[in-house]
């Protein structure tokens, strides 16, 4: 009888070794090679054995020039935040990954979409939670659930795809990925190869059939999605659920999207009875109230094509240490210790034996460079202890030497900025040349560089 060989794959990138190594060669990453037990002789892949239970042919080769490409039909969930940041909706024949945190609230997201699609033949395949699990809480979002949403708790592929091939589903949703197994892969549920041959037999059936597959996925401790990296690679678009437990907001973000924008922003605020979408999360950013607090500054930033307002808190305070400490939650560390050093070395205001503290408001994180002002803007009212006029917002990326650059669609950023009722608006002098047409009841201070805005600001 042969002997059952052993093998070392990286839990990141999915490079096979002989033997152990500490460092992966193909990666880099350290400690990640986990050992496998491989068949003395090649079985038939996970992908293999769902076509042949499918019974799908194989396809033919077609001409280019024959193939008519047109705009890509969606399905429209019913949920605006979902709808936006797929892109329009979900594509037929696309897979998707869904990723957060334990507990962040993804099977919720996914249960109460799907109990919408009330024409839509939906199944939901779990491998996590039982049918009782499933129905509490279906029962706690308070909604109906129609004749065309199937629910099976299953981990083996093969049995999985019997029932897809049964219930001839128009949307597969499965709940988790790392807990599928497949027979032809002899490790363990959740492990490198597991998790790569389930998800390309997946891929592999949401192609040939042309019915999308929802896939769900963990994240580790360092916030990626567990399994190799190359299940990123495998999926079309990839989601990103995000926020703290111990906060009633939920941000969906999308990492990767074949089929629309990477740029798109989706806010949940969570509720007893499910997730409710936040039409207009300005509102929900900002502090309520009409207290002037030092250190604040509101910024008009924008995610993809939604504008909105944040607000930029700043805490600066005499050092304890010999060492200064620089922390930014929300925003790009390295970017603040930039800005700080702008402000000390244009401006004239010695931040170099002091602490600074920046919060982005709300659990946000923005990479939008048009907060750079009011970053600027929020640390120097916290140093100088003066507070900023609630009513004014501000745009604007600032440079090394010291100038406003302009930003992108400023008109949509003013435009948010009149419908919460502000009355000043601080922008780059460049931008009102492309302005096409101002907002009335706000006004308009044009800067050209750090020093102008601080002036305005502070007089």
């Amino acid at each position: 009888m042969a002997k059952t060989k052993i093998m070392y794959v990286c839990a990141e990138c999915g490079c096979d070794s002989p033997k152990w190594q500490g460092r992966c060669p193909s990666c880099g990453r350290w400690n990640t090679f986990r050992e496998i037990a491989a068949g003395p002789k090649a079985a038939p892949s996970a992908a293999s054995a769902a076509l042949g239970t499918l019974g799908a042919r194989r396809p033919a080769p077609v001409p280019l020039a024959g193939i008519t490409a047109g705009e890509e039909e969606r399905i429209a969930t019913g949920d605006a935040e979902l709808d936006r940041v797929l892109g329009g909706g979900i594509v037929p024949g696309s897979l998707t990954l869904l990723g957060g945190e334990p507990g962040i609230g993804k099977s919720t997201l996914l249960l109460q979409t799907l109990l919408g699609l009330t024409a839509l033949r939906v199944l939901y395949i779990s491998g996590e939670e039982s049918e009782r699990q499933i129905k509490l809480r279906a029962d706690r979002m308070q909604r109906t659930p129609g004749e065309g949403c199937l629910l099976v708790c299953e981990t083996r592929l093969e049995e999985i795809f019997a029932h897809i091939k049964e219930a001839a589903p128009q949307l597969v949703v499965v709940d988790s990925i790392q807990t599928l197994q497949s027979q032809s892969a002899e490790s363990s549920p959740g492990s490198v190869t597991q998790v790569r041959e389930c998800a390309a037999a997946l891929l592999k059936y949401a192609k040939e059939s042309g019915v999308p597959v929802i896939l769900v996925g963990h994240i580790t401790k360092e916030g990626s999605i567990a399994g190799p990296k190359v299940l990123e690679h495998i999926v079309d678009t990839v989601l990103q659920f995000e926020g703290d437990r111990h906060y009633f907001y939920r941000i969906l973000r999308s990492i990767k999207n074949r089929f629309g924008s990477t740029a798109e922003l989706g806010i949940y605020e969570m509720q007893t009875s499910g997730l409710r979408p936040v039409d207009n999360p300005s509102e929900l950013l900002l502090t309520q109230g009409g207290d002037e607090l030092s250190g604040v500054a509101i910024a008009a930033a924008l995610e993809g094509v939604r504008p909105f307002l944040i607000e930029t808190q700043a805490l600066v305070s005499s050092a304890a240490y010999g060492t200064p400490q620089r922390s930014a939650t929300g925003f790009d560390l390295r970017r603040m210790n930039m800005l700080l050093a702008v402000l000390e070395k244009r401006v004239g205001f010695k931040l170099m034996q002091k602490d600074v503290f920046l919060n982005i408001a709300g659990g946000l994180r923005v990479s939008d460079p048009a907060i750079d002002l009011a970053v600027i803007a929020a640390v120097l009212s916290s140093n100088v202890d003066s507070p900023i006029d609630r009513a004014t917002a501000m745009a604007g990326e600032v440079g090394l030497s010291g100038e406003i650059r302009p930003v992108t669609r400023i008109g949509q950023r003013l435009s948010e900025a009149q419908k919460l009722g502000f009355r000043r608006f601080i922008l780059p002098a460049q931008n009102m040349k492309s302005l096409e047409q101002c907002p009335r009841g706000i006004e308009l201070v044009p800067v050209t560089r750090v020093e102008s805005a601080l002036r305005a600001l502070f007089g």
